[in-house]
């Protein structure tokens, strides 16, 4: 087998598992913000209750998240020694940063926060989630001022072969980097609200300390919906907006745009082809794609057919994988706003079948950060730095495939121990639920 193909599979492999925990962590660390600031100010034993019980399952996340990212750094000089050598002076920076500003930041205070609780004064408590917060956060925008430059690289020279910084803050706030990071952190709210959304509801179904509950899903409801809808606007459509600027075969990809229109349509739905690229049983929206692209319903948009062959990224997998989480980030708006529609008219409590919806929603908007994530990293295809190297360039010439399909093979059956052992543990803790307070221990 085609040993680029295979380090390929292996590094999507890597990077898919490790992508389910991030997003869970940063939204889940920003909602226990709001909670431990309600127990703290309102001396409340409840909210106490649900940060002890959240701050829980935020560890595992956390380990797990751990233990899944630092297989990708190593995959770097392995499989993919010509792109360190080529991108090695501007990769290494935000890398850095992320371990050195947001991760030692993110890892202390979760120490302090679990462990801390009585032990510290309550004020000290909240800030060390806090800390949290922010380390996580800052961690996904370094990493994502690394991943957004290989979208749009700018601030480099290219000298003896390699691209050599020349702009740090170019670099880092390349055309990309502040749409992709506002994406991605309304996606990691989305993320940490319907695991607490859905959670709270398995508690309330199972009657498992069901005024607490019912106040964790209360706030997380109306938390979601909020960053739901932000995240279809303005977020969503300003990054689409942003692509269609700087990547616009990938935009053509995405959009199942083959051919260059004006007035060019929004396909709502289609059975997209590659060879040839063409739409089946499309249903689409006139001029809608151009308006929304260019703020003109006029607007000419370039389909695929104006790039040459080899540089036209895959078109079934881009396609597919933007228009279904685009299909789910509305899903999360509707469901949240019936929600809330249902706690405002004072119904949501017996509203049984919704709250089992909101159960087998947890892993929903993780699957819509894999299904993002894969638009945005197939659609840059051929490229692995747009315009500047060539995937089938940067593979290491040294490791063989068989070498490369056995780390395939391992690696699956640890993941797969690995998020077994997640799903039990996390599971178990659902089942146990919140452990009461004695009110001595709330109010120390």
């Amino acid at each position: 087998m085609d040993p680029v193909l295979l380090a390929r599979i292996q590094f999507a492999l890597t990077v898919g598992f490790h992508f389910i925990f991030p997003p869970l962590s940063i939204g889940l660390a920003w909602l226990l913000v709001i909670i431990e600031a309600i127990g703290w100010k309102r001396n409340d034993e409840t909210y106490v209750m649900l940060g002890n019980f959240f701050g829980k399952i935020l560890g595992l996340i956390f380990a797990m998240g751990v233990a899944t990212g630092i297989v990708m750094e190593f995959q770097f000089g392995t499989n993919w020694a010509e792109y360190s050598k080529f991108v090695g002076d501007v990769f290494g920076a935000p890398l850095a940063a992320e371990g050195i500003f947001a991760f030692f930041l993110e890892s202390t205070f979760l120490g302090l926060y679990i462990f801390g609780r009585n032990k510290v004064s309550k004020g000290v408590h909240w800030f060390s989630i806090l800390m949290v917060a922010i380390g996580a956060t800052i961690s996904a925008f370094w990493i994502l001022v690394a991943n957004s430059w290989q979208q749009t690289p700018a601030g480099y020279v290219i000298k003896n072969g390699r691209a050599e910084l020349i702009d740090f803050w170019a670099a880092v706030f390349n055309p990309s980097t502040l749409p992709r990071f506002f994406h991605t952190f309304l996606a990691s709210l989305i993320s940490g609200a319907f695991l607490m959304i859905g959670i709270s509801a398995y508690l309330i179904l199972n009657n498992k300390e069901t005024d607490a509950a019912k106040k964790s899903l209360k706030l997380a409801l109306i938390f979601g919906f909020i960053v739901s809808v932000l995240q279809l606007f303005p977020s969503g459509h300003e990054h689409g907006q942003q692509v269609a600027r700087t990547q616009p075969e990938k935009f053509a990809a995405i959009q199942g745009l083959y051919t260059s229109k004006s007035k060019a349509p929004i396909a709502i739905f289609a059975i997209p082809f590659d060879n040839p690229p063409e739409l089946k049983v499309p249903i689409e929206i006139p001029g809608l794609l151009s308006w929304l692209a260019f703020g003109d319903i006029n607007a000419k948009i370039k389909g695929i057919n104006e790039f040459p062959d080899d540089e036209i990224p895959p078109l079934f997998l881009t396609f597919v994988s933007y228009h279904n989480m685009v299909l789910l980030g509305i899903y999360f708006i509707l469901i949240t706003a019936l929600g809330t529609y249902y706690l405002w008219k004072k119904k949501l409590w017996n509203k049984t079948r919704l709250l089992k919806i909101y159960v087998w929603s947890i892993p929903l908007p993780v699957i819509a950060c894999e299904l993002g994530w894969i638009a945005a990293e197939v659609g840059r295809q051929p490229w692995i730095v747009y315009k500047l190297l060539k995937t089938s360039d940067a593979a290491s010439i040294t490791v063989s495939s068989g070498e490369i399909l056995f780390s395939i093979i391992l690696f699956g059956i640890i993941y797969l121990f690995l998020f077994s052992l997640f799903l039990y543990v996390l599971i178990k803790k659902m089942k146990h639920g919140p452990e009461p307070l004695n009110s001595q221990e709330a109010l120390i």
